[in-house]
């Protein structure tokens, strides 16, 4: 009842208050309305004196840029995280999917997992340190995005605006049940197009492009993809993900398109899966492009998040990589900062029903993320 009375009120006394109101605020991407999520955040960190600039760069989509000012005699530190989440699908919740509800040491909700978790955590974090006059040699930013379902939106608003593109490092909160990631496997997108002859079915025919692009869909997913011994990363896929051809059921389709995702290790290039698809007669086009990034284990920034998490969790972090890509890809792969993924959300739960946080991994993240703060800024 102590959260429900503060949400209704207005006021966010505790990290948890706030998560719960965040994650009753939809941000479903589509359409996202971010907006929302941002203004609540902005809200407590004036009231907290803290530096805020939200930038509404699209209606109702809006990126979070706070700053805790440092000394300046190192790089800053950004604190990453996405607000809008995905939908909530049409399979039965048992849960309110906006709901904010506790129960059994967990907070359910969509977003609650990814990642809206990691964001109310690194506000608290920071502060925290803002609140205890911490001296720090850099600046510590807090970085949400926008549209981080939508391609990285927000993140692509960032760097266009080059707006922390001296930073020293990257910590990003998506969701890792509080294990370090810190490779992102590159995401290649393609569309295949196969040609045929237009036709009436009364007539001759025609020439079915539908029929030979599905005669060539095995091919496709048999093509074999290069491959690294990488000691963190799975092995490179291919998949179709759509399929698109025809006018109208009497008419004999004259082409016919499938959209790709490739997912490959670092070192590959675009060129090398083109080239390795040419011989099947396709016409292919490039839709989009992120390269896998990692950052090495025995980097310095690697080892300030590895014993952070070891000094606040009973059990030592695993490190890992992972096949789905982050706005980390868009940060690093510009201008070439170190980052790790570190969040209190459940691996795999995004997009899930009844997705929930462990709220200790909530409260633990906290600590975390201002040891790794107090730590890098020393």
């Amino acid at each position: 009842m102590y959260i429900e009375d503060k949400l209704t009120s207005g006021t966010c006394d505790t990290p948890l208050d706030l998560l719960c109101k965040l994650v009753r605020i939809e941000s479903c991407d589509p359409p996202g309305r971010e907006i929302e999520v941002a203004r609540s955040l902005e809200a407590e960190l004036i009231r907290a004196g803290v530096q805020v600039e939200l930038d509404e760069f699209a209606p109702g989509r809006a990126n979070l840029l706070a700053r805790l000012p440092g000394a300046g005699t190192k790089p800053p530190l950004v604190f990453s995280a996405h607000l809008d989440t995905v939908p909530v699908g049409t399979t039965g919740w048992t849960e309110e999917p906006f709901g904010g509800h506790i129960r059994d040491g967990r907070l359910y909700g969509r977003g609650a997992s990814d990642m809206k978790s990691g964001v109310v955590a690194m506000t608290a974090a920071l502060l925290e340190i803002a609140a205890t006059g911490t001296p720090l040699t850099g600046d510590l930013l807090l970085a949400f995005s926008a549209g981080e379902s939508s391609n990285c939106l927000g993140a692509k608003r960032f760097v266009e605006r080059r707006t922390f593109a001296e930073a020293g490092a990257i910590l990003v909160s998506e969701p890792s049940s509080l294990e370090l990631i810190i490779a992102e496997m590159g995401v290649l997108w393609l569309r295949a197009t196969a040609f045929g002859r237009v036709g009436h079915v009364s007539g001759d025919g025609g020439d079915n492009a539908i029929m030979k692009m599905v005669s060539i869909l095995p091919q496709i997913q048999s093509v074999p993809l290069p491959c690294t011994d990488h000691p963190l990363l799975p092995e490179p896929t291919i998949r179709i993900g759509t399929i698109h051809g025809g006018a109208a059921v009497n008419v004999t389709p004259d082409r016919c398109f499938v959209d790709i995702d490739v997912r490959i290790h670092p070192g590959t290039a675009p060129s090398e899966i083109l080239d390795l698809l040419e011989p099947l007669g396709l016409d292919l086009e490039i839709l989009d492009f992120k390269p896998s990034v990692e950052t090495a284990i025995d980097h310095p920034f690697t080892q300030t998040c590895l014993q952070a998490c070891a000094a606040n969790r009973s059990q030592a972090p695993r490190i890992s990589g992972v096949a789905y890509y982050s706005d980390a890809t868009i940060y690093t792969s510009a201008f070439e900062t170190p980052f790790v993924i570190i969040g209190p959300g459940e691996l795999g739960m995004s997009g899930q029903t009844d997705e929930f946080v462990e709220i200790e991994k909530f409260n633990q993240a906290i600590a975390i993320y201002r040891a790794i703060a107090e730590s890098y800024l020393k």
